[in-house]
């Protein structure tokens, strides 16, 4: 299995002048660090870097620790001579019953000159106006072994942005990288979320926009008309009700049928006053376009029973749901 830019994350930003992001880096590349530490005996990512398998989609859960500390980054010390490189990382993949579920992978290469090369140039560094791209490039969790059972981690050289030099990132392209071993360490998508077409996590916005002062209240009412939607349900947590983004669990979705949703957008069409209220909702509901155009909308099922439109130019409208409107979007 090969594995390169797969094994980076990538999010393209745009691009800006004299401006980079990346790793506590500015403009003009970062200073040569010292020699990586040495480790002795290496097991497995699962002892050294377990939280390099660890679940994305899940929030608030700990973040593994590895077994021992990890060495620190750093040049690959002349007196060790690596004759393998490891990845440590993660892939989504269909769940044996359904659903997805996310397994932390390790892999490993042997043919390395080429990453050796490139790991053991020197970072750039900018000559005149600076031109970067607010890309962010995360790296993959990479590890060198020597003949010995001993690792490192490899210090991997930058542009003057800051980011990997494009000679690393091609060398982990090109590097023939087999897998030795996966784990599956959660479920990402259960088999009623995916039947239903919903996330299986969802953050209650209505509580994060109007907590952050970011929700308009109530203006003009919201016209009822719209395409067909997708109902999703989902119930937060005790233990994250009234945190600064508490995300829930799902609970039941689909397609909303016709008559049910002409009852639901009357219901979000009233301006009646938003009620003076902060108790977290324990379940909300997710209101989007089959087609994906048109408003989102949100709605706390309990707690304050407000709901939040969102257009898909920006913006939000808060408005106050009732019992009623509830109960429209119970169980279908």
């Amino acid at each position: 299995m090969r594995a390169g830019r797969s094994a980076l994350a990538v999010a393209l930003l745009g691009v800006a002048l004299s401006g980079c992001g990346g790793n506590n880096i500015g403009p003009g590349g970062a200073d040569e660090p010292g020699p990586a530490e040495i480790a002795e005996t290496w097991t497995s990512c699962a002892t050294a870097a377990p939280h390099a398998g660890a679940v994305l989609s899940v929030p608030n859960t700990q973040t593994p620790t590895p077994a021992v500390p990890e060495p620190k980054i750093g040049r690959i010390d002349p007196a060790f001579t690596p004759v393998a490189a490891v990845i440590c990382g993660r892939q989504i993949r269909p769940a044996p019953n359904g659903g997805r579920e996310q397994v932390a992978t390790e892999r490993r290469a042997e043919e390395i000159a080429p990453l050796l090369a490139a790991l053991r140039l020197p970072n750039q560094r900018a000559h005149g106006e600076n031109i970067c791209t607010l890309d962010m490039i995360v790296p993959p969790w990479l590890a060198l072994l020597d003949d010995r059972g001993r690792w490192l981690r490899p210090y991997l050289p930058t542009t003057s942005c800051g980011k990997p030099r494009p000679e690393v990132l091609a060398a982990l392209d090109g590097s023939q990288w087999t897998t030795v071993d996966t784990r599956t360490v959660g479920q990402v998508g259960s088999p009623a979320a995916e039947a239903a077409g919903c996330a299986q996590q969802w953050a209650d916005m209505v509580w994060v926009e109007t907590t952050n002062g970011r929700a308009a209240p109530p203006g003009a009412a919201v016209s009822p008309a719209a395409g067909p939607m997708r109902l999703c349900v989902y119930q937060v947590p005790a233990s994250q009700r009234g945190g600064g983004k508490p995300a829930g669990d799902f609970v039941y979705g689909g397609p909303l049928p016709a008559e049910r949703q002409a009852g639901v957008l009357r219901a979000l069409a009233n301006r009646r006053a938003v009620a003076d209220c902060a108790t977290p909702a324990s379940r909300f509901a997710v209101l989007r376009p089959l087609d994906g155009s048109g408003s989102d909308r949100y709605v706390e099922l309990d707690g304050c029973r407000r709901f939040l439109v969102v257009a898909p130019t920006g913006g939000a409208q808060l408005g106050q749901g009732d019992d009623t409107l509830a109960t429209l979007l119970g169980p279908l």
